[in-house]
């Protein structure tokens, strides 16, 4: 009996002997650079495949990758990489399971890098984890002492910059040891940081080569460590261009700077220090895509938002009676000192070609807001700002920014329509709004340079960001531009057609924070349109009816307005 007893305890030894040997084995043939870099590859999977997100196993599958990572050389150079990468997949399974052990796990992980690696730079990154999580999620009382208490030690003092990227470990090889990474040319490049202020409103807008997904997140102000309220973007599937400005300072009264780095191998970070701001919205465009980051000042703050409906056009006063928008106005005694006038296109974007071989919507237009800027002068006695004045080319958003950093109480962009069928003319004039039918959409489509598809994109923008009180001025101004230049052009001039004022999603209007309509003068794609947009004549009656339009809106706005100007002049 006891030889029996002997003998399978022999055979149990050897069998975990045996285990031990081939799992020893195989960990050997995986170094924790290979085994990383696998760990890299199944997370860039899952990323890009939401399906796959939806399964627990897939994030554990992905999870183990990383914990071998440090489980193979726990003091060696890759550790803290496999174990940071390990809390940043908890934290973002938390998220699509909801539970709380999935978040814990993730702070706890964060805390070993702390506790375990004091001397790898993924412990800032660590406690910057911590800090977020619990930022964003019921933390526990015990989760924010720690990071309290901790983070004064923990994180740099002199600047925040984002860490250094994890397509570069902290490591100590040699250089020749590490393979370069070669980035997926699915992956879209982030190029370049632009910026637009005045002392109540700064628009940024951060550039890339392709279409991706972004997340972003305020961050609190932390005094304890030095750190100003920050803002960040998160770019997926992206890589940092090599001539991008990594640092870009703002410095005015609502931002600090703008900075770029590598976060992750697949996320580019833009990270924005504030001073103060009120609020701030954030959309992107495309063609090419580029994400919109508008901040507003304390007095510079859009006013109410539109719901998911448009509500009706009228306000109510404490005793509960309606009151039209043109009253409000006209009680405020609004007035127009600055008109933003916006030739449309420019450079190499020569907008839609004529009739006649040779003609330019890009120059036209330019013709016409300069005799429609010096008419406006002599007859409003306003200032007057062109986006451009020669044949330069202009994002559309920063034509918006203009207007917006100039404190503009109106915008006009002018453009000249264009249609395949040759027969097709008529003046139309546009405010910003839903597209109400396939031609608003085809013409939203020519001016933003992007496909009709896209629309339906910026349709659910723009439920965010439309303000009710400047669609019902927009929609005013329209309406006594589009009026007058049909009437007054129809008297003296054969085929005058006015297809009405209309609504629809325009790149350029977006985020205007005022009045701001898009004339469409006429069709450039008609011989005998085309003939009469190329005609000084033509030209400086249109530029007249306009004028005529926009008085007629501030005499309605502001019925004292020209009393001093001109006070024989008709209304």
């Amino acid at each position: 009996m006891m030889m029996i007893e002997t003998k399978k305890t022999a055979l149990v030894i050897s069998f975990f002997c045996s285990v031990l040997l081939f799992c020893t084995t195989a960990v050997a043939e995986k170094s924790p650079k290979t085994r990383y870099y696998q760990a890299e590859s199944t997370f860039k999977q899952l990323l890009g495949d939401q399906k796959k997100q939806q399964y627990r196993r897939n994030w554990l599958q992905c999870i183990q990758q990383y914990q071998e990572v440090y489980i193979l050389d726990p003091s060696g150079p890759w550790a803290a990489a496999g174990m940071y990468k390990t809390g940043v997949l908890y934290a973002k399974l938390s998220k699509w399971s909801n539970k709380e052990e999935d978040r814990k796990e993730a702070i706890d992980i964060f805390k070993k890098i702390i506790n375990q690696y004091p001397g790898s730079r993924y412990k800032a990154k660590a406690a910057d984890e911590i800090s977020r999580i619990a930022g964003n999620s019921p933390a526990t009382k015990a989760d924010k002492t720690y990071h309290k208490e901790k983070n004064t030690a923990l994180l740099p003092k002199k600047n925040d910059t984002p860490p250094k990227p994890l397509i570069q470990p902290e490591i100590q090889l040699a250089a020749k040891e590490i393979t370069p990474i070669t980035f997926p040319k699915n992956f879209s490049t982030i190029k370049d940081l632009r910026f637009w202020s005045n002392p109540n409103y700064t628009r940024i807008v951060i550039d890339a080569d392709k279409d991706t997904t972004f997340t972003h997140h305020l961050l609190k102000k932390d005094p304890s460590i030095s750190k100003p309220q920050r803002l960040y973007v998160d770019l997926n599937q992206s890589r940092l261009g090599k001539t991008f400005e990594k640092t870009k300072q703002i410095n005015d009264d609502l931002l600090k700077d703008a900075r770029a780095g590598q976060y992750t191998t697949d996320t580019v970070r833009v990270v924005i220090d504030i001073k103060s701001f009120k609020n701030y919205k954030i959309f992107s465009l495309k063609n090419p895509f580029r994400i919109v980051i508008d901040v507003w000042g304390k007095d510079g703050q859009p006013v109410q938002y539109a719901k998911k409906s448009i509500p009706d056009n009228g306000y109510h006063s404490p005793s509960g009676s309606k009151i039209s928008p043109s009253a409000i106005a006209k009680q405020l005694a609004l007035g127009v000192r600055t008109i933003v006038i916006d030739p449309g296109h420019g450079g190499h974007d020569y907008g839609a070609p004529g009739y006649i071989k040779g003609t330019h919507e890009k120059d036209i237009v330019l013709n016409l807001a300069k005799k429609l800027a010096r008419k406006i002068k002599d007859t409003v006695d306003c200032n007057v700002i062109l986006t451009r004045e020669t044949d330069i080319f202009l994002t559309l958003e920063e034509r918006t920014a203009i207007a917006n950093t100039k404190n503009a109480d109106l915008f006009i962009s002018i453009h000249t329509n264009a249609s395949r069928d040759h027969r097709a003319y008529g003046i139309e004039t546009y405010f910003l709004n839903l597209a109400t039918d396939d031609e608003s959409i085809r013409v939203a489509a020519k001016e933003n340079a992007t496909s009709t598809k896209n629309i339906s994109d910026l349709q659910s923008i723009l439920i965010d960001l439309m303000q009710n009180a400047k669609i019902n001025e927009s929609s005013r101004l329209a309406t006594h531009v589009q009026d007058s230049m049909y009437h007054t052009l129809k008297g003296q001039y054969n085929q005058i057609k006015s297809k009405g004022v209309k609504q629809a999603p325009f790149y350029v209007l977006l985020g205007a924070q005022m009045p701001a309509i898009l004339v469409e003068t006429a069709f450039i794609s008609n011989p005998t349109e085309c003939k009469r947009l190329s005609n000084s004549t033509y030209q400086e009656r249109l530029c007249d009816s306009i004028v005529h339009g926009i008085r007629k809106y501030i005499k309605e706005t502001n019925p004292t307005a020209f009393n001093r100007k001109n006070p024989d002049e008709p209304s």
